[in-house]
């Protein structure tokens, strides 16, 4: 089970183009507190895939991703299918990784944990 981070607890900011990007060292310690999401390969967003069995379950987390990113105003690109739902976040406005991507996908966690 995952476990509940502080990131979890903090608002998410509204982000546009002039949102400053993550630094590597915040990106270095938000990752900390998620140990189930990684970096993507260009380091412009990041991924967590969620195993599960069966396809109802996969719709579930896709539509408890996408109530939770209605209520942030903040929305993960989101892919399901039979056994696995899987969300990336990113900043497309900012072109990558900012506060609100660690911290809608802390929320995430925080909500697969209670």
């Amino acid at each position: 089970m995952t476990e509940v981070c502080a990131l979890s607890e903090k608002g998410v900011p509204k982000c546009d183009a002039t949102t400053p990007l993550l630094s590597e060292a915040a990106l270095a310690e938000a990752m900390r507190e998620l140990p189930e999401w990684r970096v993507s390969e260009d380091g412009r967003s990041i991924v967590r895939r969620v195993q599960v069995k069966g396809f109802a379950k996969a719709v579930y987390l896709a539509n408890l991703a996408a109530f939770l990113a209605d209520r942030a105003g903040h929305h993960p690109d989101v892919s399901f299918g039979w056994g696995y739902c899987e969300l990336r976040f990113t900043t497309h406005e900012a072109g990558g990784l900012t506060e609100g991507d660690v911290i809608c996908a802390a929320k995430f966690d925080a909500a697969m944990a209670g």
